[in-house]
């Protein structure tokens, strides 16, 4: 049986505004003293085991503008492909980092070490990735998608393969641009939309 919803009205949803950055990290907004430092300002310590990359990008509107305002969180495994807690982790990496685009050119920077394989619970491998959550103007609810490397071997991964327009998949890859160094834009709608995920 349905509930009668004549009692109480939903709110309507609001969009993020200057205040995640406040309340998430906000010395990034200007905010001093709140914590000693923001936190998840870094997914690794010095002395993570693996390879330290550099991941850059921006986020795109449907104009094609980088947004200035957009919020990142990231969650990964250690080089080994696992995550804290598990036996054996690298305790030198947290696996989870808070990070904003820059206030002038809207590209965002995120220094990790390079995530290894995850072990499914049945067998096989899921392909190293980064998984992303973003919150910006414009966006209601945060939209979660998932950076994966195109030096790597993707193609027994469960999820890339479960895109069914396949050219879409490529929005998930990040490209080399050097040693170490990645490129990754997110496109929010149009030519070119990054693939989001429903978690």
């Amino acid at each position: 049986m349905t509930q009668p919803l004549d009692i109480l009205t939903e709110t309507p949803s609001q969009t993020a505004g200057p205040y995640v950055h406040i309340g998430c990290i906000p010395t990034f907004a200007g905010v001093e003293g709140v914590y000693p430092e923001d936190l998840g300002l870094s997914p690794i310590s010095d002395g993570a085991r693996g390879e330290v990359i550099t991941i850059r990008g921006s986020v795109y509107d449907g104009t094609g503008w980088a947004l200035r305002d957009a919020m990142m969180e990231s969650w990964q495994p250690d080089a080994a492909g696992l995550f804290p807690g598990q036996d054996g982790a690298d305790p030198k990496v947290s696996g989870f980092c808070r990070f904003a685009a820059d206030k002038d050119s809207g590209e965002f920077t995120l220094r990790t070490v390079k995530p290894g394989p995850v072990p499914l619970r049945h067998g096989g491998l899921q392909a190293p990735h980064i998984a992303l959550w973003i919150v910006a103007r414009g966006i209601n609810i945060g939209l979660s998608t998932r950076i994966y490397f195109e030096d790597e071997d993707n193609s027994g991964d469960m999820l890339l393969n479960r895109i069914e327009q396949r050219p879409r998949a490529d929005t998930l890859i990040a490209r080399k641009t050097g040693e170490g160094e990645y490129r990754f834009d997110i496109r929010l709608q149009g030519e070119g939309e990054t693939v989001f995920l429903d978690m």
